[in-house]
């Protein structure tokens, strides 16, 4: 019997951000930030925790306007450094997966979310979704919008990530 070699969809952003580098970085492990990012259209639930307080490696419920659930996800997280063309790109990725609702019908779900300074102290933002599986053409669409959303939010959010951090860090 023949196999059919498994189609691997993506969906992927590039901008410049109104933040440093270094806040984005902070906004990235941040689980207030990454929820933000689909409200109020998916609101997102953590149901366990592996870290105090963390939707870094966790099960979260995904509800559409807060009110039918939609699906439950793995959140698998771990950081990378590289370095390219002499800039240090920080990358967060997330190799969780669907448990179920529609996106369960993906089984590769490889998430990146990279930041990288700019000259003018403001950060360069990457984000890119590589999918498959059976449900993978249809969900194309859904996932290409839900990124389009996702990245109006992340450029609306990035203004305030800066005064964010330097509360966090507090005086000198």
């Amino acid at each position: 019997m023949k196999t059919t070699p498994l189609k691997l969809r993506h969906v992927q952003l590039k901008f410049r951000i109104s933040a440093s580098a270094d806040a984005a970085w902070a906004a990235l492990h941040s689980p207030a930030v990454l929820t933000a990012f689909y409200a109020p259209v998916i609101v997102v639930e953590p149901l366990t925790h592996a870290d105090e307080g963390s939707l870094l490696h966790s099960a979260v419920r995904l509800r559409l306007f807060g009110l039918i659930t939609v699906g439950t996800q793995l959140i698998g997280t771990h950081d990378e450094v590289r370095e390219y063309h002499g800039e240090t790109v920080r990358i967060l990725r997330d190799s969780g997966i669907p448990l179920s609702g529609p996106l369960s019908s993906l089984d590769v779900w490889d998430h990146r979310m990279a930041v990288s300074a700019l000259p003018d102290g403001h950060a360069l933002w990457r984000d890119r979704l590589v999918f498959g599986g059976p449900g993978s053409l249809l969900l194309l669409p859904v996932l290409w919008a839900a990124w389009q959303w996702r990245g109006w939010r992340i450029r609306r959010l990035a203004h305030g990530w800066d005064r964010a951090a330097e509360k966090t860090r507090g005086p000198i």
